[in-house]
């Protein structure tokens, strides 16, 4: 399987079960005049319970791929398969319902809403699923917790330090007990000391069982990843 290796300490194995597999991604932008071809043929498995990272220049489809896993965007061509479902084949309601249930996403600009607590912040994404208001707010405490933050549940975003709002983000990320947990550049917009404890969040995250995806450009982190992927001028290569 090009571009991806798993390390198990004893020599490559590949793990059968997969959790997401793509097929000849293909991502092109703009018109029949002018077009950028983002991804090129990508096919890649991802097993379950795994952590991979994604890597490479800037600009050259890291995210793009992210978000074509993650079913934020669709293809120009090709497939993409989350748990054996291949989901061109599904509606909005039922992409979104799957992207609600499976799948939780971290961004390098936290995206928190400022006008909301870090708990309300965390609620927002259980509101979706019709989860009774009571069941939000002690599975938001309890993330909150999770995430080492139980002193700062009624803080905002702009009373939290980089750090926090990240580890804030995670728990979101994690409100819906999703199986899939994408983070595109989680630390690339911290400090090393507010790094340091966001990846050890994020370890604990995988350890739980999560299969973890990130696009960094950190190569430590991308060393530790069970698989790693890179990407250049839009295509997987070793």
């Amino acid at each position: 399987m090009e571009g991806c290796k798993t390390n198990t300490g004893g020599g490559d194995m590949f793990v059968s079960e997969q959790i997401i597999r793509t097929e000849a991604l293909e991502k092109i932008y703009g018109n029949s005049k002018v077009q950028t071809h983002a991804l090129k043929g990508i096919s890649m498995e991802i097993a379950k319970g795994s952590f991979s990272s994604i890597i490479g220049p800037s600009g050259h489809g890291k995210s793009t791929l992210l978000h074509l896993i993650g079913c934020l965007d669709k293809p120009t061509a090709g497939k993409v398969f989350i748990d054996g479902t291949d989901v061109s084949t599904l509606s909005d309601s039922k992409l979104a319902e799957l992207r609600a249930a499976k799948i939780g996403f971290v961004f390098q600009f936290f995206n928190l809403l400022q006008n909301l607590t870090a708990l309300e912040n965390i609620e927002t994404a259980m509101m979706f699923r019709r989860i009774p208001a009571k069941a939000q707010r002690e599975k938001s405490i309890e993330l909150m917790h999770l995430v080492g933050l139980p002193d700062k549940l009624d803080s905002r975003p702009n009373e939290l330090s980089g750090g926090q709002q990240q580890r804030v983000a995670i728990a979101r990320a994690l409100a819906n007990d999703p199986d899939i947990l994408l983070m595109d550049e989680p630390t690339g917009n911290l400090d090393s000391e507010s790094e340091k404890e966001v990846l050890e969040h994020i370890f604990n995250v995988h350890k739980a069982g999560k299969t973890v995806i990130i696009v960094t450009h950190n190569n430590e982190l991308a060393g530790k990843a069970d698989s790693s992927f890179e990407i250049r001028d839009g295509r997987l290569v070793e």
